[in-house]
Parts: structure tokens; C-alpha cells; sequence
């Protein structure tokens, strides 16, 4: 049973709070990073962050102000679109949007089989991911209980890998790269390397999607989304810190698993990866089948789409799962990782002009209870898509 019709339903920190914070403190952060360092060099790794982040906390205002101006629904980002633009504008964005979440649980999928290659030498990477995405879709269900009731335990074993890498880092050595130079073979040069980081900020959608299960969806979403968003950022920029001083930029671009020869307790990383990655990949393949399951409540999609058993779209998670086994064929993390971006961006961009548009025009129906200014909003949307292009 879903926790609406049990009549159990989440607060602030456990609803909004740590699925987002765990969703942005993953795969990208664990695997990329180091990568992210060593192709960019140190500055334009942080301006990587800081664009990156501007995004996509002025898109958590503007989730924010939507989100207290409304009950928010079923499907979560489709559905404020929708009920702002029309069912017809909705349907178009929310396809992008389903696809973000449904391939990314391919990319968390392409981050275990990556994990799993470091302690077995040989590993073949796509049918790992392949068969992790059937396994996570299979067990969702299950798991999802499971997740709840531990993601408290999981945010905190990611805490601690952290502190083991700050804990390990040679403060005291220069830094090894400070400048791009971009030597990696899919790593062509500036706008190439933010698309494969990018999604490491996109935790924002996971409370939202999950609005349905809140117990005061119009308190939880801003307090909870923000507090993610700004403590992320504040741990993003302090990581390529840590990852600079290292001796080898070769390292940095080669070893996915380049925490474990910085940290000061190597063996503290793998617990919070693993954890990380399952937790989001678990919420992946929830929130994707609501999108899909909103769709098809407004006609976009056939009902048949829809349908829930024991209050779960079942349908809409095997064929999203079908989906997101279906990318495995993109060929590897970094690929999966710019689609995605694309994805998100697309979404990102609508829901900063409809926040926009909705303070623009002073709609008397719009009455948030946080308010953010319309130039913003028009700036990150603009952002995005000169990001895109």
C-alpha cells in the first residue's frame, strides 16, 4: 500500500529533505568528480559548481513559489506545468521529464556496475547495468519501505565518507591542476564536462515528485527542497578542494574510485556509494511512474497506463524500467549522464517560466507563500537554454 492510502504520510526531513539530499550527494559526486577535476582543473571545476548550482536553486525558488500556490498532485513537476499551461503544454514537457527520471535510474544503474568493476577487475559494465536495473525495478516495491526507513542511517554513512575525504586530503600540498586541459577522450572540453556533472544537482524534483506522500506538501517542499539544495552546494565546493591538492591529475581523470586513495578511511566510501546510489535509484523508479500515472489521469496517455495495484502504478513501473533498460544501449556513464541533462534542463527551463510568468503578470489566482522575483526566474530559464544549446 502507498503511504497516501495507509494514511501515513512523511514531514519535512523524511519526505523532502534527505531523498533530496541523498539524491544530489550520489553517483556523480562519488564516481565524476575526480574526473570532473582532472579534465577542468580546479577554477573551472568551481565555476562548473556555481553555474550549475545558480540553476538550479532559482529553479528551487521557483518550485517553491509554485508549489505554495497550489495543492500540488499526483506527478509532481507535470503537474504544476500542467495546471499553469494547460493539460496540451503539460503533456509535451512532462514526456522530457518522464524520461529524466526513468533514464536516470539507468545512470545509477551505470554507477553500481562501475562500482562493482573496482573490486572485480573485468566486469562487463552494460550487462551489469542491465541487470541492476531489472533487479531494482523488480524490488521496488519492497525496497521502498526498506528505503524509508533507512535513508537516516544511509545520509549518514554519506556524511562520513566525506568527512574521511576532507580527514584525507593533503591540505598542505599544492594544487596539482588548476587549469582545464581537457585530456580524457569523452571529455571535450568545458560545456562536455558540466553535462556529465550537471545531474549531481538535480535532487530538486525527488521531494516534489513524492508530493502525494507528504503531510503538508505546501511547508515541506521549500523548506526542505532549499535546505538540500544549499547545503549540497555548500559541500560541492569544498570536494574539488580536497580532490586538487592530489599528486596525480592522471589519477583523477582514470580512477572513478579516486576517493579511496585520498580518503584518510578508504573503506568508508564504498558503504556510503553503494548506499547513495541504491536510494536513488530506488526513488527513480518511483517517482517516474507517478509522472506517468498523472499523464494518463488527464488522457494524455491510456488509462490503462495508470492503473494501480495495491495504490501502486505497477504498469508504469515496468515500463519505465523497460525504459531505462532500454539506455543502457547510450554505452556508458558519461553518456547517460549528458542525456539526462538535457532532459532536466528542459524541465527546469518550464518551470522557471511558468514561475516567472505567474509574478509577471500578477496572476490574482497566484498567491504563494514564497515569492521570488520574475527577472529571476526568466535568467535561470535562459540559463538553461543556452546551457542546452
Amino acid at each position: 500500500m502507498s503511504p497516501e492510502e495507509t494514511g501515513k504520510k512523511y514531514g519535512t526531513l523524511l519526505g523532502v529533505f534527505i531523498p533530496s539530499i541523498l539524491t544530489i550527494l550520489g553517483a556523480i559526486m562519488y564516481l565524476r568528480f575526480g574526473w570532473v577535476v582532472g579534465n577542468s582543473g580546479l577554477y573551472s571545476t568551481l565555476s562548473i559548481v556555481i553555474l550549475a548550482n545558480i540553476i538550479t536553486l532559482i529553479t528551487a525558488f521557483a518550485v517553491s513559489s509554485l508549489a505554495t500556490s497550489q495543492r500540488v498532485g499526483i506527478g509532481g513537476a507535470y503537474f504544476l506545468i500542467s495546471r499553469s499551461l494547460g493539460v496540451e503544454v503539460g503533456g509535451a514537457i512532462g514526456l522530457p521529464l518522464y524520461l529524466s527520471q526513468s533514464i536516470s535510474l539507468t545512470l545509477y544503474c551505470y554507477a553500481l556496475a562501475e562500482s562493482l568493476q573496482m573490486l572485480w577487475p573485468g566486469a562487463p559494465i552494460q550487462p551489469l547495468a542491465g541487470l541492476f536495473i531489472v533487479l531494482v525495478t523488480a524490488g521496488a516495491l519492497k525496497a521502498t519501505a526498506l528505503v524509508l526507513k533507512s535513508q537516516v542511517i544511509i545520509f549518514a554513512l554519506v556524511l562520513l565518507s566525506i568527512v574521511s575525504l576532507m580527514m584525507g586530503a593533503d591540505w598542505g600540498a599544492p594544487i596539482a591542476i588548476q587549469e582545464g586541459n581537457y585530456l580524457a577522450e569523452d571529455a571535450t572540453g568545458y560545456w562536455q564536462v558540466f553535462a556529465v556533472f550537471f545531474p549531481a544537482v538535480t535532487g530538486i524534483l525527488t521531494g516534489l515528485s513524492l508530493s502525494g506522500d507528504l503531510k503538508d506538501p505546501e511547508k515541506s517542499l521549500p523548506i526542505g527542497t532549499l535546505a538540500a539544495v544549499l547545503l549540497g552546494f555548500a559541500i560541492y565546493l569544498i570536494i574539488p578542494l580536497a580532490l586538487a591538492h592530489y599528486s596525480d591529475p592522471g589519477e583523477l581523470r582514470s580512477n572513478p574510485l579516486i576517493w579511496t586513495k585520498i580518503a584518510s578511511i578508504p573503506f568508508l566510501v564504498f558503504p556510503g556509494l553503494i548506499a547513495a546510489i541504491l536510494s536513488s535509484a530506488i526513488g527513480s523508479i518511483l517517482s517516474a511512474p507517478r509522472t506517468l500515472q498523472a499523464l494518463a489521469q488527464d488522457g494524455v496517455l491510456p488509462e490503462r497506463i495508470g492503473e494501480t495495484t495495491d495504490g501502486e502504478p505497477k504498469f508504469a513501473m515496468y515500463l519505465s524500467g523497460g525504459v531505462a533498460l532500454i539506455a543502457v544501449l547510450l554505452g556508458d556513464l558519461n553518456a547517460v549522464a549528458t542525456v539526462v541533462t538535457m532532459f532536466f534542463l528542459t524541465t527546469y527551463c518550464m518551470i522557471n517560466i511558468i514561475a516567472g510568468l505567474e509574478a509577471l503578470v500578477s496572476n490574482p489566482s497566484f498567491r504563494p507563500r514564497m515569492r521570488v522575483k520574475w527577472y529571476y526566474c526568466f535568467l535561470a530559464a535562459l540559463g538553461c537554454f543556452l546551457v542546452m544549446m
